[in-house]
């Protein structure tokens, strides 16, 4: 059964455009701690969004969704690129998820906002974060086409945090040493004991 939209109108079967229809969105894994090996690395820049470019940005998308998360950047799936979808829409709405190949913050303000966040990659932890309240962010979209986002709220939040993956760095490295070293504890020994 297919959702109606305005005046009996079908919705499209695809709410972004132009999605690869060649070949099936996969749920991958995450990565999750205490697996920091994979989690720290770096991620290299994309030479160029070609159609294995798409089909990434495209199984981290169904992954995000699957989990679910409102960010996933492509090392999380295990995949050393610098690419990361967002979607920040609420239960109920349209999905509006964003591609971004190569994100560079080009900008943050001064002014700072804390939120409360939390990681695919650290489940069922959250904690207080304080970051810039405003970033501006370039990068190409899943075309290749050259972009920029200026945003504040929730999404200059997620954006920084799916930044600093591809940079090695976790959101629990900005609260203290103390509250790091027991999140970091209690996943190494539930992934001795099989639990994760």
């Amino acid at each position: 059964m297919g959702w109606q939209g305005p005046k009996g109108k079908p919705r499209p079967v695809d709410p972004w455009p132009r999605l690869a229809y060649f070949s099936p969105m996969t749920i991958k894994p995450i990565i999750t701690l205490p697996d920091e090996k994979i989690l720290r690395q770096h991620s290299t820049p994309l030479k160029a969004v070609d159609e294995a470019a798409r089909k990434l940005f495209d199984d981290m998308l169904e992954t995000m969704y699957d989990a679910p998360g409102i960010g996933l950047a492509a090392i999380q799936v295990g995949v050393p690129l610098r690419q990361i979808v967002i979607d920040i829409s609420r239960e109920g709405e349209a999905p509006k998820p964003l591609f971004l190949a190569n994100p560079e913050i080009v900008w943050a303000s001064d002014a700072r906002s804390d939120y409360e966040e939390g990681c695919l990659s650290i489940p069922d932890f959250y904690e207080m974060v304080e970051r810039p309240a405003e970033v501006k962010v370039r990068y190409l979209d899943r075309h290749g086409e050259a972009m920029e986002i200026h945003a504040n709220g929730v999404m200059a939040t997620c954006l920084q945090h799916e930044i600093d993956h591809l940079n090695g760095v976790l959101f629990i490295d900005y609260i203290s040493k103390l509250k790091r070293d027991r999140v970091v504890k209690k996943f190494q020994k539930a992934g001795k004991l099989g639990r994760l």
